[in-house]
Parts: structure tokens; C-alpha cells; sequence
């Protein structure tokens, strides 16, 4: 049961970074609506001074894996759109009730275009959690619709040592490093994001024509006699 209400949170989340460059637009908006389903009770933790600490994010990486894995094989777009929610169902299952209103206040901020007032959101959600890496995707994502790409790669970089098979997270950081012009480091993230979900919507990127496929060089003409 609990599954299924993440799951439909999940389908009204923003998907993260999922613009296409390629249609010619760098900022693709991927919005998510506001979300107002509220997440189950846990018992609060403080520290010595009494003090609310966050506590450990929930270890999901097994249900990860095997979505994963069934997205490598999803047979069309359909069921891995669908896998894909189940992922975000996971991501976005923050660590307790604090946490889970900091992150859906964030994306109802960004979903109204309040960068200044997402960015307060997810400040004091990546403060409460640090170990929590769905507080630093969306920081990014954040950024990155500010055009910050560089604040966005370091929040990425933070995110995908917390959650190596976050990949959302790894296609993020493909477009940030694009939008720094550094093309070849943004093929390999991308490459390195679709080995683990080939139906990413950046994958048009690598299409031909995509702005991430090398340039075919142009045949040399022929000298003519004077």
C-alpha cells in the first residue's frame, strides 16, 4: 500500500533532467506538479541537545537495481516510463515527514517557477539531510533551469556518490556539462546514464544530428591543375 501512494506521488513528480537539447531549447522545463500526499509517521531522533536529526535515508538500492535491470530490457517506452516512475517512487521516499514536506514544498516551488523559493526548500532539506541524495538532485535541477550549470554539477557529483545509480542524477549531469561546453565529458556522462536506462529522453541527444554526436568530417576537395 505504501508503495502504491510513493508510486503515485511519484507520477506527479518532475522527472528531473529530462529536456531535449536537441529540439533546441536549453531550457526544457520538466515541471512537476505540487505533491500533497503525506508520508507515513516515523519517530523523531534528536541529538544531545535536542535537536531534530535527520535519520538515515531508507536503503532501497536492491528494489533500484531490479528496476534497473528491467529497464535495460523494457521492450518500449511505455513500460519503461513506467519502471521510471517506480524509480522516482523510490528516490523521492524521503527519510521522514520533515524531509518529505521539504522536498514536496521544493518542487511545488519550482512547478510555479519560485526558483529563489525551491531553492530555500531544498537548502534546508540537503542542511537536515545531508545523506540524503534526492535533496541534492533537485537542488540541482533547480540550478540547472537557472542556467547554473556549475552549482547544479556539484550538487550532481554530491547525489550520485550518495546514490551511484541514480539516474537521473547521471543524466543531469550530462546536460550540465554540456551547458559548460564541455562536450566530451558530457558524451561520456551520457553514454555512462544510458548503459543504465537506454529510454532516457536525453538519449535523442546522441541521436544523429544531436548536438552530443561528433561532427562527420567533411571530404577534402579535389585539387584542381592550374
Amino acid at each position: 500500500m505504501m508503495l502504491s501512494l510513493h508510486r503515485k506521488r511519484a507520477e506527479r513528480l518532475s522527472l528531473g533532467f529530462c529536456g531535449s537539447l536537441f529540439r533546441g531549447s536549453l531550457m526544457r522545463l520538466c515541471l512537476g506538479a505540487a505533491v500533497t500526499l503525506a508520508a507515513p509517521a516515523q519517530a523523531q531522533q534528536s541529538d544531545a541537545g535536542g535537536a531534530q536529526v535527520c535519520p538515515a535515508p531508507k536503503d532501497h538500492s536492491a528494489a533500484v537495481e531490479r528496476l534497473i535491470s528491467q529497464l535495460q530490457a523494457a521492450p518500449n517506452e511505455a513500460e519503461a516510463q513506467k519502471l521510471s516512475n517506480d524509480l522516482w517512487a523510490l528516490w523521492a521516499d524521503a527519510p521522514n515527514e520533515q524531509a518529505q514536506a521539504l522536498l514536496d514544498r521544493g518542487m511545488s516551488r519550482r512547478a510555479s517557477f519560485d526558483f529563489i523559493g525551491a531553492l530555500d526548500a531544498f537548502d534546508r532539506l540537503v542542511d537536515y539531510c545531508p545523506n540524503y541524495a534526492e535533496g541534492y538532485n533537485q537542488r540541482a535541477f533547480v540550478n540547472y533551469l537557472r542556467q547554473d550549470f556549475a552549482a547544479a554539477l556539484l550538487d550532481l557529483d554530491r547525489a550520485l556518490a550518495l546514490s551511484p545509480s541514480h539516474v537521473a542524477a547521471m543524466s543531469g549531469r550530462a546536460l550540465s556539462l554540456l551547458g559548460l561546453g564541455r562536450v566530451t565529458e558530457a558524451v561520456e556522462a551520457l553514454d555512462t546514464a544510458l548503459a543504465f536506462n537506454p529510454w532516457l529522453p536525453e538519449r535523442h541527444l546522441r541521436a544523429p544530428g544531436g548536438p552530443l554526436v561528433p561532427a562527420r568530417p567533411q571530404p577534402e576537395a579535389e585539387g584542381t591543375d592550374l
